[in-house]
């Protein structure tokens, strides 16, 4: 029987609540789904990215991750500024390049608190490497221009008193393509790190010259702390979505526990089989030799940031004539709050 006409305008009023409720319901769903760029994923240096993922942490934490990785971390940053994803994975002098350029991007997770960067020499050029300025006319081979590996070369050639134009300096992205770089000689130094070091350095086919895997050689290098992976975004972006950095921070927290307490084992069965199968033997090294650089809190502080900003601004005078404050690049209050729960 048709419904009496008395009760039509009820109904539609009724299926125009429940349409708007369904709407509002995909808005929701959908501003809890962000796009990661990441330069590079499978490298140590964000580990506890892929294990925040691969662990349901994210999920559990109330947001949908796409994680989109890039062969260096210059072009994740290019994704954030060009509205391609909302959240880095990255480098933290990447925040500080681009404050000094202007542009409002806050550091608010921190991943890795040294940059475990390495220097290694080919064999070709070993038997000849005493100190940098050996490097004078060489192939450096780095991730990408504009790379955290890319700011540790340039670092590295100033306080030995040379010009980045002292070398020739060729991206050689941040895997297989790296290893095959040095080993077929198109680089004759590279600037990188594991497990590419590792496999390279286990092979026989290269020498490290300088290291920042542990608190010590990160100092010697760095002078202090000097924090390196974090989670970054727009400022803009952050005011917005506090819910979402809030939720991000929670998973990155637990991930940094997790990874604190694992085995290479529990981490092997954790991470896709691509990140490890190539050499277990030395992934599983590799891995050893870089536990001290994950950040156990996920923490941030002004100390550190004023170091990345004092070490950049000594070669890149845009970074200098800035004057930064430390305390305008982190925010400290979602991983807080995290470490709290």
């Amino acid at each position: 029987m048709r419904p009496s006409a008395r009760w039509a305008p009820c109904h539609r009023a009724w299926l125009l609540l429940v349409l708007l409720a369904a709407g509002m319901a995909a808005s929701a769903d959908d501003a809890r789904s962000i796009r990661l760029a990441v330069g590079g994923q499978a490298l140590f240096y964000y580990l506890p990215l892929t294990l925040a993922e691969r662990l349901g942490y994210f999920r559990e934490a109330g947001v949908q991750v796409e994680i989109i990785d890039f062969p260096g971390g210059s072009k994740a940053l290019q994704a954030l500024m060009g509205g391609s994803a909302e959240v880095v994975a990255g480098s933290f002098e990447h925040v500080v390049n681009m404050r000094a350029r202007g542009q409002a991007v806050t550091a608010f997770v921190l991943l890795a608190r040294y940059p475990a960067i390495v220097m290694a020499v080919g064999a070709g050029l070993s038997p000849d490497y005493k100190q940098p300025s050996d490097l004078a006319g060489r192939r450096i081979g780095i991730t990408a221009p504009g790379s955290s590996t890319h700011l540790f070369l340039n670092n590295v050639l100033g306080r030995a008193g040379m010009s980045p134009d002292d070398v020739s300096v060729i991206g050689v992205g941040t895997g297989a393509s790296a290893v095959a770089a040095l080993r077929r000689g198109d680089v004759e130094a590279l600037v990188h790190l594991d497990p590419v070091i590792e496999e390279l350095v286990s092979a026989g086919a290269a020498r490290v010259v300088i290291d920042t895997r542990t608190e010590t050689d990160a100092r010697a290098v760095y002078g202090g702390a000097y924090p390196a992976a974090c989670l970054y975004a727009r400022a803009e972006w952050l005011a917005d979505n506090a819910e979402v950095a809030d939720s991000l921070a929670t998973a990155q927290v637990q991930a940094l526990r997790w990874l604190a307490e694992a085995t290479a084992e529990d981490i092997m069965a954790v991470l896709p089989e691509a990140f490890w199968s190539r050499n277990p033997a030395v992934w599983a090294s590799a891995l050893a030799k870089n536990r001290a650089i994950w950040s156990q809190d996920g923490l941030l502080d002004e100390a550190g940031a004023r170091n990345v900003i004092v070490t950049l601004a000594a070669f890149e005078d845009f970074v200098k004539a800035a004057e930064l404050a430390p305390a305008a690049l982190i925010d400290t209050r979602f991983a807080g709050r995290a470490v709290r729960e």
